[in-house]
C-alpha cells in the first residue's frame, strides 16, 4: 500500500461518486423488480373473471381488476388528456363520466386514444346516447397519483388536461364517484384502446443498472490506475535523485 498514491483529489472524488453510482444501480434493479411484480399482477388479474360493479365498490385492492358495467356516458363533461402518442403520432385520450345503472356510481372511463394532428381544430369524437354494456379494467398509476391540472368547475367543456384525479372531478361535479380511472376494453364504444401498463419495462431498468455499475467499475479502475501510476512515477523520480547525489 506504500506504493499506492492516488492523491487527495481523486480519493475525494471516488469517495463521493462511487457510492452514488452503486446506489443508482441498485435503485434501478429495485425498480425493475417492482415493474416485474406489477406486470405479473396485471397479467393474473386480466386473466381472471370480471367482477360486477357492486363488487368494485368494496374492493380494497382494485388495481387492474376487470369490471362489467352497464349504464350511460355523460357526453357533456368530457376530458381530453393531452400529449399522448401512438406510433409516433400525437393525440389525446378521451375520458368521460359513466354512470353504472346497477349501483348509481359514477366512474371515469377512458375510451381510448384518438389523433389530433391539427391543433387549430378541436379533436373530433362522438358519444353513445343509449345505455350500453361495457368491459373495462381499473388503472392505478404505478408510483404516482393523478393531479387535476385544470378547474373542472369552469363552464368550458371538453377540458384539455395533462393529467386528472377522478376524485377531484367528482367533488367538483358533486357526484358520488369511483376514485380511479377505468380503461375500456376494445369495443364499439372505444377508440384506439391499446394500453401500455408501464411506460418503461423491467428490461430497461436492468439495462440502466448495468450502465451505472459499469461506470462504477470504470471509475474504480481509473482510481487504481492513477494510484499505481503516481506511485511508480514518484518511485522513479526518487531513484533518479538518489543517483545524482551519489
Amino acid at each position: 500500500m506504500k506504493r499506492f498514491r492516488p492523491g487527495i483529489v481523486p480519493s475525494l472524488a471516488v469517495a463521493l461518486l462511487l457510492p452514488l453510482l452503486v446506489s443508482l444501480g441498485f435503485w434501478q434493479l429495485s425498480r425493475g423488480a417492482e415493474k416485474s411484480a406489477l406486470l405479473q399482477s396485471y397479467a393474473e388479474r386480466r386473466a381472471a373473471e370480471p367482477m360486477a360493479s357492486v363488487e368494485l365498490q368494496h374492493s380494497t385492492d382494485p388495481a387492474f381488476r376487470r369490471v362489467l358495467l352497464h349504464g350511460r356516458f355523460d357526453a357533456v363533461h368530457s376530458l381530453l388528456l393531452d400529449n399522448r402518442q401512438r406510433g409516433g403520432k400525437v393525440g389525446v385520450e378521451l375520458l368521460q363520466p359513466f354512470q353504472d345503472q346497477a349501483t348509481g356510481l359514477w366512474l371515469l372511463v377512458n375510451r381510448g386514444w384518438l389523433p389530433w394532428p391539427d391543433r387549430r381544430t378541436p379533436p373530433q369524437f362522438t358519444t353513445p346516447t343509449d345505455a350500453l354494456s361495457l368491459d373495462a379494467w381499473v388503472y392505478v398509476a404505478p408510483g404516482a397519483t393523478f393531479q387535476l391540472h385544470a378547474d373542472p368547475s369552469t363552464s368550458t367543456w371538453p377540458k384539455l388536461l395533462t393529467a386528472v384525479d377522478p376524485g377531484t372531478l367528482w367533488t367538483a361535479l358533486e357526484r358520488k364517484g369511483f376514485a380511479y380511472e377505468l380503461r375500456a376494453e376494445p369495443g364499439p364504444a372505444t377508440y384506439q384502446a391499446d394500453w401500455p401498463v408501464v411506460a418503461m419495462g423491467p428490461e430497461k431498468h436492468i439495462a440502466y443498472a448495468v450502465q451505472w455499475f459499469a461506470m462504477a467499475i470504470a471509475l474504480f479502475g481509473l482510481y487504481l490506475y492513477l494510484g499505481w501510476h503516481n506511485a511508480k512515477e514518484k518511485h522513479h523520480g526518487s531513484g533518479h535523485e538518489s543517483t545524482q547525489h551519489v
